[in-house]
């Protein structure tokens, strides 16, 4: 009410100055009579005026007595040299004053104007760009709200996470009826984190509870937190839980988390008061201070959880971690399914095969495999995309583009065939070992003159040390059939040897499978932080000597498989050379012809069930 008086008072104050402006508008037209400057002299030469008031342009004055009503004029000031000549003339002349207030525009205020319009539209190209945004909105949140009715996502469209699905279920239910869902004293977490690798689909889960619970959905990432400004960031913390709590029940979703919430005093060159530290501990206090009984749930995604500060991991505030893993068999083949509606899919595929052929893919590496699936598809002119659309889409993804243009001598090819029949001919002999799916010596990627693919038949959590023994042999299937051949070895095995090196250190440091280091773990599992491969590590818990015995036990496991690698292929020389020389021929092999050399294959040395050791070969 005092704000209507108020405003009821200053329309009044305005309405009085402007009837005092219109009455002395009114009293100059009735009094003041506008004359000519030569009836002004002659009027002055005559004794008619009684005083003057001489500005720079007009002469005001007074009347001895009234002229027709009229008791002052006013006129305007002519050059006196002018007027004399006029006055001679006899004619009637009269000055007209400079109207300077153009002039006063142009130069004042048209330039003031001018610097302001460039500097707002700076201003708003900075905001546009990711900078600072305007004045009043540095410290707005700048989270995208998605209304219920913009999300457009459901539990339909995420699938292989049927796990993470569950736990998030309980939300929507909370969010629909949060006063029926809390009967029994029970409330929803504050926060809910969901973890795992990149791709995994947590940023879809999480737009998939807003949609299912028909909520707005506030999205925003970590890293819009942290400016260059101290305290912004804090500000957009705030400003952001405001409108959450306006517009409750909602959902904030904060994606890639560590960016904000990474632990406090991790860096000691930045100081522990950065931007970024305060920036998280507004977050910190927000999480303390809001009630989640208003209908405001808390979301957030991150693929390197061991960075958080662990004030964000206690009870209270991120009270449950979700894991959203890469999909096993079953999940991928419901990822493929929703993809598959979208493309005009051959009647031959089989969505099994082709999950079969994608053991470790994320949801977006399945998404992506069907898109490319389907442009070599177009690109062939078929009218379905076909498994060997799918096939040859693995490729790439895996081994990168073909590069046929990239001609190997006759030697090279040689050596390369071999190599890679040495990697499918020891994979086909092994027990437990995934089946081959395809050979071929077309150089691919960057640095791959061919490649060996292999097929899982299902989806493995443990490994035995005969297993991994078999894996090593596999890797140096390549490098030993080389020697067995050429009676030399290539740079061609350089990736091999690295990886057969890293399951053999893991053998032995870190499993335990070597009788002589005891059941000792040596090497502990550290963060994986970007980088750290890189850097050496000074945080080793064992003695030289036992460092040494390490060494000598890798090197231990992987000469003994090499030299059975060796005897499986010199048993299967001759079957080497037949399907080496057909690889040279036809460039790639697939599984229906390598099923035939798989018949025609000699037996590995029989292998010892408690060590998983192959026994040499009868003489």
């Amino acid at each position: 009410m005092q704000r209507h008086n108020q405003i009821h008072f200053w329309y009044i104050v305005i309405a009085m100055l402007g009837i005092v402006f219109l009455r002395d508008l009114w009293t100059q037209y009735r009094t003041v009579e506008p004359i000519p400057y030569s009836e002004f002299e002659t009027e002055l030469g005559g004794g008619a005026i009684k005083d003057v008031v001489v500005s720079p342009q007009t002469i005001r004055g007074t009347y001895v007595s009234p002229r027709d009503g009229k008791t002052s004029f006013v006129t305007t000031r002519v050059d006196p040299a002018i007027a004399e000549q006029l006055r001679k003339s006899g004619i009637t002349f009269s000055g007209q004053a400079e109207n300077t207030l153009l002039t006063t525009v142009l130069s004042w205020v048209l330039p003031t104007l001018l610097f302001f319009g460039i500097w707002i539209l700076l201003i708003r190209r900075m905001a546009a760009n990711g900078g600072m945004g305007g004045l009043m909105s540095v410290g707005k949140s700048r989270a995208r709200i998605y209304m219920e009715t913009d999300t457009k996502v459901a539990f339909d469209d995420v699938a292989g996470v049927d796990e993470a699905k569950d736990e998030l279920k309980e939300i929507i239910e909370f969010l629909k009826a949060p006063k029926e869902y809390g009967r029994l004293g029970a409330h929803i977490p504050k926060g809910i984190l969901l973890v795992g690798p990149p791709g995994t689909g947590k940023t879809l889960l999480a737009r998939a509870v807003a949609g299912e619970a028909a909520v707005p959905f506030f999205s925003i990432s970590g890293s819009e937190f942290v400016e260059m400004f101290v305290g912004v960031g804090a500000a957009r913390v705030r400003d952001l839980f405001e409108q959450a709590r306006e517009k409750a029940p909602a959902i904030i979703f904060i994606d890639e988390l560590d960016a904000l919430g990474r632990a406090r005093g991790a860096s000691q060159l930045t100081g522990s008061h950065d931007e970024r530290e305060q920036t998280l501990n507004q977050l910190l206090s927000e999480l303390d201070g809001f009630d989640p009984s208003v209908g405001v749930v808390l979301l957030a995604a991150t693929n390197r959880p061991e960075v958080l500060d662990p004030a964000l991991l206690r009870a209270g505030r991120f009270d449950r971690q979700i894991l959203v893993d890469r999909p096993d068999r079953a999940g991928r083949i419901q990822i493929l399914n929703v993809h598959l509606k979208k493309i005009v899919l051959a009647g031959d595929v089989k969505v099994d095969e082709v999950a079969a052929l994608t053991t470790g893919f994320s949801g977006a590496d399945l998404a992506n495999l069907v898109n490319e699936a389907a442009l070599l598809a177009t690109r062939r002119r078929a009218s379905a995309v076909g498994l060997e659309d799918f096939t040859r889409a693995v490729e790439r993804i895996v081994a990168g583009l073909e590069k046929r243009n990239r001609i190997l001598n006759p030697r090279e090819r040689k050596v390369v065939a071999y190599h890679e029949m040495g990697h499918a001919l020891v994979a086909m002999a092994l027990p437990g070992v995934d089946e081959v799916h395809k050979v071929s010596i077309i150089p691919h990627g960057i640095g791959a003159l061919g490649y060996t693919i292999q097929r899982p038949t299902e989806d493995r959590f443990l490994m035995t040390r005969g297993e991994l023994e078999n894996k090593i042999a596999v890797l140096m299937g390549g490098r030993a059939a080389e020697e067995l051949i050429f009676g030399q070895l290539s740079t061609g095995a350089a990736d091999d040897l690295v990886k057969a090196t890293d399951i053999a250190r893991s053998m032995a440091a870190r499993y335990g499978m070597v009788e002589d280091l005891g059941n000792v773990s040596y090497d502990r599992e550290r963060p994986n932080f970007l980088g750290e491969d890189n850097l050496p590590s000074f945080d080793r818990g064992y003695s030289e000597r036992t460092s040494e015995r390490l060494d000598e036990a890798v090197r231990s496991i992987i000469d003994d498989v090499y030299h059975r690698t060796l005897e499986i292929l010199r048993r299967n020389s001759e079957l080497l050379h037949r399907a080496a020389d057909e690889l040279l021929v036809h460039e790639t092999l697939d599984a229906s012809v390598l099923v035939e050399y798989k018949k025609a294959l000699k037996p590995a040395p029989a292998q010892d069930a408690k060590t998983g050791a192959f026994a040499p070969a009868a003489q």
